[in-house]
């Protein structure tokens, strides 16, 4: 996995993080009374909605670029076969060769 893909899942997770901490503090705060408390929470529930829309949004966008990665991925094997059997035995010759030097 590439480091883009990496920060990107890491990213991922801590908002994911993020929004259930302040979903669960919004929670524990529910019976606070004043009208800044009352500001504050419709602020943060505000921030959070649009937070789980942009993650939806992400996820969505991540989702629709493997499914047309995968099927450039078929589409090339089916047109080209034997590149694809010498390309995947290079590459298990290659990670053969480097779990053997272990």
């Amino acid at each position: 996995m590439s480091d883009t893909a990496e920060h990107r899942e890491k990213l991922m997770a801590d908002l994911k993080l993020v929004v259930s901490d302040a979903e669960a503090l919004l929670q524990a705060t529910a019976g606070q009374a004043g009208e800044g408390v009352a500001e504050l929470r419709a602020r943060v529930q505000a921030s959070l909605s649009q937070a789980k829309d942009g993650l939806i949004h992400v996820q969505h966008a991540v989702v629709e670029k493997a499914k047309a990665t995968a099927k450039a991925t078929d589409e090339y094997v089916h047109e080209n076969p034997w590149s694809s059997v010498g390309i995947a035995a290079g590459v298990g010759l290659l990670v053969g060769l480097l779990i053997g030097r272990r």
